[in-house]
């Protein structure tokens, strides 16, 4: 082959190649631009991807603070007193209540285990609690169960993925993101949606914030709950912050041009994490400082604050409200009971009850819950069979089970000291008001001011929302 003779060929291809690919990036660019100025029935098409703007009507709740239970707790043992499983002790359930159900670790006609906590009723609205939960019991007024909830998922990572952010798959915008998307940021000095977490990990990992197809800054931001918030976030020796911000100054002056020239938002979230990281040296480190907390706020809480803990992150989120946060993940895993169902969730309420009952109590007291919204729970229940399996070491545990499981939610515009929603004699199936995961969607983005068919962004040829089509508001625990 005569390279000399090919080269000027070669050439004209790459050059007529970079002119496209560079047409086509900017064209999608401005697509992405335009799709952003629509997300939002009133959004400023000239104002920052993160500037605040209203949502489709008045909203009832500013922030959003979800407390997500990783691993599956078990509405048996918590929230759905059935003593009518104590009379099936050791033996199969009906075949007409499991209904072909197929479960992975225990076949359908396992014996039947009983609650292995005592209940009792709490507060002016006598709801059943579980002893395992004795903090939640002192603000159950303050708070609305919904025992009916269901998902489309069986197992923990796509369920985690669903819950969060309404498709089983990575790769879809988290309900945070969307929320960001819908109505920008409260401040500049936070990330508008922030992430933390305590336990073991995360199953479905950071697919539960992604902002997916999203522009990227909306993706949610991950603080440590320990030390440093951001690692890198302090400046190195010799680096004042006259040098930092020359030095962010010309960067920021070189992106603008970029963007100028090419439209990608992705360099507008570049120089918004720039700028973020700048202004999070200073505002970050103020954040985790709890040494201005009161020693009686510190004891609500049972807080060391040297000491990572779930605790810790919920202090941490109600000081993020207060900065104007926008929304707020954390995530405790460790709540897959398959063996030993009273040993883990004895050990998992004392991790997370007193800070989640905290949480909402110091709330009411500082005048915020009534704007901020609440929400407790996990990706699915637990099986009201036994699951014993020598082989894999496990015995008195519970499979995973969606057909029916417990959540709670608090503030932000939901009735305070109800109970939604009913499950049959054993926790197996629901028998009065169903509330599906998009419905819980639905519901949230509804008290912030959003309607879950209008929020909609355009990918891929189709308009895309967080409750697919689906989703309906849970009008009876509105306030």
């Amino acid at each position: 082959m005569n390279r000399s003779t090919s080269f000027p060929t070669d050439v004209a291809r790459l050059s007529a190649r970079r002119l496209f690919l560079g047409q086509a990036g900017l064209s999608v660019g401005t697509m992405a631009l335009s799709a952003l100025a629509s997300g939002s029935a009133k959004a400023n098409p000239a104002a920052s991807p993160l500037a605040a703007r209203p949502g489709h009507y008045p909203a009832k709740a500013k922030a959003v603070i979800h407390l997500f239970m990783a691993g599956a707790p078990s509405h048996l043992e918590l929230f759905d007193y059935k003593p009518k499983l104590t009379q099936y002790e050791g033996k199969p359930i009906p075949p007409e209540v499991i209904g072909g159900q197929r479960y992975a670790f225990i076949r359908s006609d396992a014996a039947a285990m009983g609650p292995r906590f005592k209940f009792a009723k709490h507060g002016q609205c006598g709801a059943e609690i579980s002893e395992a939960l004795p903090h939640l019991a002192k603000v159950v007024d303050e708070i609305c169960i919904i025992r009916s909830v269901h998902t489309s998922q069986f197992n923990h990572a796509p369920a985690q993925i669903f819950f969060n952010t309404g498709f089983a798959q990575p790769g879809r915008p988290s309900m945070g993101s969307w929320v960001t998307y819908g109505l920008g940021a409260q401040t500049s000095e936070l990330p508008a949606f922030v992430v933390m977490s305590s336990g073991k990990g995360i199953s479905g990992g950071a697919a539960n914030w992604s902002s997916g197809f999203l522009p990227s800054v909306y993706t949610g931001v991950r603080l440590r709950n320990q030390g440093d918030p951001i690692l890198n976030v302090s400046s190195p020796d010799g680096i004042d912050a006259g040098i930092q911000k020359d030095s962010l100054d010309l960067v920021s002056q070189l992106n603008q041009r970029h963007l100028a020239h090419i439209g990608d938002p992705e360099i507008e979230t570049r120089i918004a994490s720039y700028e973020m990281a700048f202004r999070l040296q200073t505002s970050a480190p103020e954040l985790m400082d709890l040494s201005k907390e009161s020693p009686a706020t510190l004891e609500l809480y049972g807080v060391d604050p040297k000491k990572p803990s779930f605790a810790r992150a919920c202090l941490l989120a109600r000081r993020m409200v207060e900065r104007g946060v926008r929304f707020i993940n954390i995530y405790h895993e460790g709540w897959d009971a398959h063996s030993d169902v009273v040993g883990n969730h004895q050990m998992m309420s004392k991790e997370t009850d007193q800070g989640s009952a905290a949480l909402v109590a110091d709330l009411k007291a500082r005048g915020m819950l009534d704007e901020t919204l609440v929400i407790w729970g996990g990706e699915f229940g637990r099986t009201p069979m036994i699951e014993n399996n020598p082989a894999l070491g496990r015995s008195l545990g519970r499979d995973h089970h969606p057909q029916a499981y417990s959540i709670w939610m608090a503030g932000g515009g939901i009735k305070p000291g109800i109970s939604h929603g009913q499950t049959d004699e054993l926790g197996f199936n629901i028998v009065a008001n169903p509330v599906h995961v998009h419905d819980v969607q639905a519901t949230v983005l509804h008290l912030l001011g959003l309607d879950h068919e209008k929020l909609t962004y355009r990918y891929a040829g189709r308009d895309f929302r967080l409750t697919d089509v689906h989703g309906t508001r849970i009008e009876a625990i509105l306030a």
